[in-house]
């Protein structure tokens, strides 16, 4: 089966230059090259269209030429320009688009515009009103939305700000950083999640050559002046009271980079292994910042087993070290050494 890129090459050469946003049924973006007397009688198909008049009419857009943007030329009268959505993106949707991609869209509107309807929500994925009711039941269940009556609402973190955990089981803290800062060799890249566990390593990291990736505002003011780490911030949305930086800007930051270890904070890890959060809007970055790592390692004090967290970060088979100060409860480490993951207790 051809990939979106195929789909993506062979839609712009029959005409389609993408399609509206946000996105409804079959809205398509016409050049001015394309014969949308033909065009509006094909029916899309995941690959290619099946024939003229085997489907639907289709709505569709000019370029607009006066104003540079789009304006819709069929059903509209007046002049109405609108935003042009990607063309990989288009051909993902005519396709069919992936269920991750429609829940980052989903989190992603919540954090936007708060609480959101399911038929507003369908309108802006381009999913129908029965596949968005899917989706957040499976979001509700891994902790990072709640649904309402309607539709559905962000999260409340209940985490708490960076002072106050500062103080909490510094020496086990220590003990942490300290293990961490000697597994790192000099010439990797590594990523610093939030929290104060990581402001402590990056202490111990001090006239190393490396490369630090972060989106912890308290890692960047502690490594800012050493001219032997290069330092690489990442952009988003600032949470004052929690040192960091999140959103969809530092999802995307992090799609273009990739680092050799990744030190992983966490509210909580569960028996079963499952690493959980206690706010939802973090969880999204670090699933990103899991996703841009060739080693996942998780430093987890004590105090973290049970831990607290309503929101899933991730499953036991996506870590690869956990460092603890304290030994594992049976079930919980026997569940992680299932998955392969090491156990590291300093």
């Amino acid at each position: 089966m051809e990939g979106c890129d195929g789909r993506a090459g062979w839609l712009k050469s029959i005409g389609v230059v993408g399609t509206l946003q946000p996105p409804g049924a079959c809205e398509l973006v016409l050049s001015d090259g394309a014969d949308a007397s033909v065009m509006a009688e094909f029916a899309v198909h995941p690959l290619r269209p099946t024939g003229v008049g085997s489907g639907p009419r289709l709505n569709y857009a000019r370029e607009c030429t006066r104003c540079a943007t789009l304006t819709r030329v069929k059903r509209v009268s007046r002049h109405s320009c609108v935003t042009l959505l990607e063309f990989e993106e288009f051909a993902s949707m005519v396709s069919g688009m992936l269920p991750d991609r429609r829940h980052q869209l989903i989190l992603r509107a919540l954090r936007a515009d708060g609480p959101i309807s399911v038929v507003a929500l369908a309108e802006k994925v381009g999913a129908s009103q029965a596949t968005i009711r899917r989706d957040l039941v499976q979001l509700e269940d891994e902790g990072l939305l709640k649904r309402v009556y309607g539709g559905a609402a962000p999260m409340v973190g209940e985490d708490d700000p960076f002072a106050d955990v500062a103080g909490v089981r510094v020496e086990a803290k220590d003990a942490l950083a300290v293990w961490c800062a000697d597994l790192v060799r000099d010439g990797e890249t590594v990523l610093l999640d939030i929290g104060t566990t990581a402001h402590r390593v990056a202490r111990h990291l001090h006239g190393r050559s490396l490369t630090v990736i972060t989106s912890n505002l308290a890692v960047y003011e502690e490594l800012q002046d050493d001219k032997d780490i290069q330092l690489i911030l990442l952009g988003g949305v600032v949470r004052r009271d929690y040192r960091s930086l999140v959103g969809f800007l530092t999802e995307d930051n992090l799609r273009q980079v990739h680092a050799d270890r990744l030190l992983l904070g966490t509210s909580g890890v569960r028996p079963d292994g499952q690493v959980l959060d206690t706010t939802a809007v973090e969880v999204p970055v670090k699933r990103a910042m899991i996703a841009a790592s060739a080693q996942v390692v998780l430093l987890a004090d004590a105090g973290k087993f049970p831990g607290t967290g309503m929101a899933r970060v991730c499953g036991p088979e996506e870590l690869d070290v956990v460092v603890t100060n304290a030994p594992v409860d049976e079930k919980t480490g026997s569940r992680l050494r299932e998955a392969g993951v090491e156990v590291v207790e300093v």
